[in-house]
């Protein structure tokens, strides 16, 4: 599969894994559509790659989700859609947890996946060679303890990639999903901490080289630029550190 002329749409790529991401794709020849609600940071990554553009969007509001994809009928295609806008908020039990937080990870990790796979589907459809990427996470597929928003909504984002997938099959239409493990960023761990640094560091202590937002990046534009006859399903991808999501090696 050639990149030339085909355009991506990469959603929360402001940081981490959607910005690193971005610059995979463009490295790899397609025109990438950076989204996200930061326009600045997509607007500076937009500036340095070769063949880019910004959009800010949240993609929670499903008005400015179907605005988006109108305005994106300029394109002679649109042929690839990353979701990977996303996040985690707390790390309380069930017992105690704040159905606020929960009720803003599903909407973003789930109802956001849905608006702009919706919004996009009938020009990856008529593309004739589409591509829909899932970032969800090993915790949509394994429970933790203290993770039980979060891992209730990325079953969510699972359970979407999956059923698209049956519901697609015959169309010229691939689903992807992409489940990483311990990813460390500048920003997944101290957002869900609201920004208590030393929380958010406590995450990878004694962990050994745990997985970049690059590592996984690189992982994304691979299944993306497998020929089209080749459907990556599910690509689950650890750190060597890390057996489970609640097995990590550390060395204190």
């Amino acid at each position: 599969m050639t990149a030339e002329a085909r355009t991506a749409v990469v959603t929360g790529a402001s940081s981490g894994i959607g910005a690193a991401t971005a610059r995979a794709l463009a490295a790899a020849g397609y025109h990438v559509v950076l989204t996200a609600r930061r326009k600045d940071r997509i607007e500076a990554l937009a500036a340095e790659l070769p063949h880019a553009e910004a959009y800010a969007l949240d993609v929670t509001d499903r008005a400015a989700v179907d605005a988006f994809a109108a305005a994106l009928d300029r394109y002679p295609s649109i042929d690839v859609l990353v979701n990977n806008a996303g996040g985690a908020l707390g790390a309380e039990p069930v017992a105690t947890g704040d159905p606020a937080d929960w009720r803003a990870m599903y909407e973003v990790n789930v109802l956001g996946v849905l608006h702009m796979t919706q919004a996009l589907l009938p020009s990856l459809t008529a593309s004739g060679d589409g591509t829909v990427v899932v970032l969800s996470s090993t915790a949509g597929h394994g429970t933790y303890e203290g993770g039980g928003g979060y891992v209730a909504a990325k079953h969510g984002a699972h359970v979407i990639a999956e059923t698209l997938r049956l519901e697609l099959c015959g169309e010229p239409v691939r689903v992807i999903e992409v489940a990483p493990g311990m990813v460390r960023t500048d920003e997944f761990a101290t957002t869900r901490f609201r920004g208590d640094t030393a929380k958010a560091a406590k995450v990878y202590e004694g962990v050994d080289q745990p997985l970049t937002a690059e590592d996984v990046a690189d992982t994304v534009a691979w299944a993306i630029t497998r020929p089209a006859h080749v459907n990556i399903d599910l690509l689950v991808v650890r750190p060597r550190a890390q057996a489970s999501n609640s097995k990590v090696h550390r060395t204190n």
